[in-house]
């Protein structure tokens, strides 16, 4: 990402942004972002629809790792997804990111989803820099 890693875990942590970048409806947002706390927001598709979505944070560390649990219909345990920043020359941020998939299908769905986050932060991450 061409912003500095503290713009980028913002853009992660702090629920307005979250909402503007992630495709959430405005004001669905909650986030306690500690260990333990929860999460909640509801996400619009591209054709309107609207899903509702809630976990858990299982590790933060500040500016560095994010590990979030993600409530699955239909599964007993969540998915879990791990989102690592890294500064790199002081005004940009690596990102990895990982999630648990039980099937390749499933692996794949989340891919396609990841990418599409990370395209849409890019953006989100772009205008502000412009602002």
């Amino acid at each position: 990402m061409d912003a500095p890693v503290k713009a980028v875990w913002q853009a992660w942590t702090i629920a307005d942004q979250y909402g503007r970048w992630a495709g959430a409806e405005p004001g669905s947002v909650e986030m306690d972002v500690r260990p333990g706390g929860a999460w909640k927001a509801t996400m619009v598709t591209p054709d309107g629809n609207t899903f509702p979505l809630t976990g858990s944070y299982l590790d933060v560390v500040a500016d560095r790792r994010l590990v979030v649990g993600m409530d699955v219909p239909g599964r007993p345990d969540p998915a879990v997804m791990t989102v690592e920043f890294e500064a790199r020359d002081g005004d940009r941020t690596d990102i990895v990111v990982r999630q648990t998939s039980p099937t390749a299908e499933e692996r794949d769905m989340s891919e396609q989803g990841s990418t599409m986050l990370l395209d849409s932060l890019g953006a989100f991450l772009a205008d502000a820099a412009r602002s």
